[in-house]
């Protein structure tokens, strides 16, 4: 099973699993993004745009016709003359086409058509940049959920813990000290909590954001297909796939195709013509002189080849030339830099999923020693070998261990898909996400490629994205505690 087909299969099976009425699956969120996010149908505008350059270009190299009628009145005339014309109406056209450039609107045309490319390579990287943001905006709700729950009843254990010791301190058996570390440890999970409930509300708030709208009850994610073994397999493959590395290819290609069309400013150039001409003086013509006959109208043409040959342009064209250069020495050190990022994020992602999957395990182990700890340490309290303190560090070293396997488990996730879109297989299509129609830009760029109709048109353009304004502010939907124990 090839990694699309499985990661479909995973998502529509997580869909299809979701008991709760209102619950969200990661499918959902990253549809609802891939339809109504901002930035992204932001991105496919500005890639159609793009697209336009290319008959901008073509259009250089096409025939160009021009028509100029005009009417005048002869309001004031030599009241002497032999023949005036008191009005008239007159045509004249022209119709040109060039046959050589230098090479420059050939080259136009492929750096155009190379931007394209690279615009569509863009696209790519901002689909994969919104869902690596969407995924990890998914995980980040679940994660903190997950330590408010934690959190929340380890507020619920302490209280206990503080009114038990209150209890034996009233018959002797503890100290005033044992309860002031009962207090200050019940305050700071307290405290610990509100932190987790806020950043609960910040992960659903950024989760709206990119989603669109609030998330209800998240289901676990499925498991991600196909990750690399070793980093140098990842790296390989992002070498051919990242989008961002392959629209840096693009555009170095455009640039050396604009260093060829900037050579074209100074050779010359040649173009057909032929200018018609009409023009009737709407039987306005008179004259004083006997037998006169007036021809009102008269039908003139001319027909050529104009060649331009550029002499001396005040230093212009070498100017545009070392320009290009310029832009082409650029291109190819974006190029360069953008292979480096590739490689280093690669690696990067590898070396923290990797690591993640450690803590995961470690983390796993943990938790599993310190319940056993705990539950030692309780009862060697019982008999008077452990401390009220002891008891608050190992519930304390339990909390911790629990938090830190939830981020894990996140951090795992969302490095590993991190990777996915390192290596250039985190877009819609890899994803399987066929429940609608997807985007293709390729299509976009086919209707207007060979465009040539000076009156064709299309609708102003709606947004199509979704507004959040009126989403509810978001709630940590645990009820907040008080320094007494008891619910606000």
């Amino acid at each position: 099973m090839n990694a699309r087909l499985f990661f479909t299969v995973a998502l529509l099976t997580s869909a299809a699993c979701s008991a709760p009425a209102m619950a969200d699956t990661l499918r959902d969120a990253l549809v609802s993004a891939y339809e109504t996010n901002p930035n992204l149908t932001a991105a496919r505008a500005g890639q159609r745009a793009t697209n336009e350059a290319v008959p901008l270009a073509k259009a250089n190299g096409r025939p160009d016709i021009t028509v100029q009628p005009t009417y005048v009145e002869n309001v004031l005339q030599d009241s002497g003359a032999s023949v005036v014309q008191a009005r008239g109406v007159s045509i004249s056209g022209t119709i040109s086409a060039p046959l050589y450039a230098g090479g420059g609107i050939r080259n136009a045309v492929r750096a155009a058509e190379n931007r394209v490319e690279a615009g569509l390579a863009n696209l790519r990287g901002t689909e994969s940049a919104i869902f690596s943001a969407v995924v990890g905006a998914y995980m980040d709700v679940i994660r903190d959920e997950s330590i408010v729950d934690l959190n929340r009843a380890q507020v619920g254990v302490l209280t206990v813990n503080l009114d038990a010791t209150r209890d034996r301190f009233e018959i002797g058996d503890l100290t005033r000290t044992d309860v002031a570390q009962s207090e200050a440890r019940l305050a700071l999970a307290t405290s610990n909590l509100e932190t987790a409930r806020a950043n609960l509300i910040r992960s659903k708030e950024i989760y709206i954001q990119l989603v669109g709208r609030e998330p209800g009850e998240l289901q676990a994610p499925p498991p991600l297909p196909n990750l690399p073994a070793t980093p140098d397999s990842a790296v390989s493959v992002a070498l051919e796939n990242n989008p961002d590395l392959i629209a840096a290819r693009e555009s170095r290609e455009a640039a050396r195709f604009d260093r060829r069309a900037a050579n074209a400013s100074r050779l010359p150039t040649i173009s057909v013509f032929t200018s018609p001409s009409y023009s009737n003086a709407l039987r306005s013509i008179s004259s004083n002189i006997p037998g006169f006959q007036a021809d009102n109208s008269s039908l003139n043409a001319q027909a050529g080849v104009r060649a331009t040959l550029p002499l001396y342009q005040g230093g212009q064209p070498a100017a545009q030339i070392r320009q290009a250069q310029a832009r082409l020495g650029q291109a190819q050190e974006l190029e360069i830099a953008a292979e480096r990022e590739a490689i280093a994020q690669t690696r990067a992602s590898f070396a923290s999923w990797k690591a993640a999957l450690d803590v995961i395990a470690a983390s796993e182990r943990a938790v599993s020693a310190n319940e056993l700890s705990l539950e030692g340490t309780r009862a060697e309290n019982s008999v008077g070998n452990r401390t009220i303190l002891d008891i608050l560090n190992a519930e304390q070293e339990l909390l911790n261990s629990k938090v830190q396997l939830v981020a894990a488990r996140r951090n795992a996730y969302v490095a590993g898909f991190s990777l996915l879109a390192a290596m250039g297989k985190a877009e819609a299509r890899d994803l399987g996400l066929e429940s609608g129609t997807l985007y293709d830009p390729v299509a976009d760029y086919q209707k207007v490629d060979g465009a040539w109709n000076d009156w064709s048109s299309q609708p102003d353009p709606v947004a199509k994205s979704t507004r959040t304004v009126d989403t509810q502010a978001q709630k940590a939907e645990i009820e907040p505690i008080s320094t007494d124990g008891k619910s606000r």
